[in-house]
């Protein structure tokens, strides 16, 4: 069985099931909190966009974004690396090396600044750095039934530091904040 999967098909599941987790969540609570509505709104636009990279060729064609596809005849082999590094530097161009190091790290900050805001119980590094990792290790597992992409230690390797980065970006704004208040 073979078939494509649209970006734009995805995006709409993706939004669909998003806003009923809202809907669900606005009925539970009797109310609607519009403060942090706006705040899981940014995490859903950082969700997004991690979707698009991560799934879709970044190729574009007649300036769409190509489709993903999808066949069960090419699941196996799987195509994952599990040892660190050894497929980092085997690009064509250092501008694909560079793109490849620098996307990695820096579509993962926004998630290290967005998780601490949106949850209190994310309130120290290691707690804020396990849940972007998880975030990464579950689109690697998700990737891996597509033959057109790949999963990679150095992604999650990557992913994880820019998840760091995130918090450690964040940090600096909540202390100068609180130094403003004292």
């Amino acid at each position: 069985m073979s078939f494509e999967i649209p970006f734009i098909a995805a995006e709409l599941i993706f939004a669909v099931f998003w806003i009923l987790l809202a809907i669900i969540r606005s009925l539970r609570q009797h109310r609607i909190n519009w403060k942090r509505e706006a705040l899981l709104l940014l995490m859903y636009v950082n969700l997004a966009v991690l979707l698009r990279l991560t799934f879709f060729p970044m190729a574009r064609l007649n300036g769409h974004v190509q489709p993903l596809p999808f066949d069960s005849e090419q699941i196996l082999p799987l195509r994952v690396n599990l040892i660190p590094w050894i497929h980092l530097f085997y690009f064509d161009t250092r501008k694909d090396l560079l793109l490849n190091l620098i996307g990695n790290v820096t579509m993962f900050i926004p998630s290290g600044i967005i998780l601490p805001i949106l949850y209190r119980k994310l309130d120290r590094f290691w707690k804020v750095v396990l849940v972007g990792m998880g975030m990464s290790l579950l689109i690697e597992i998700l990737q891996l039934p597509f033959y057109t992409r790949a999963s990679d230690v150095d992604d999650l390797i990557l992913n994880t530091i820019g998840v760091a980065i995130g918090y450690g970006i964040y940090r600096i704004f909540t202390r100068r904040k609180k130094n403003k208040h004292e």
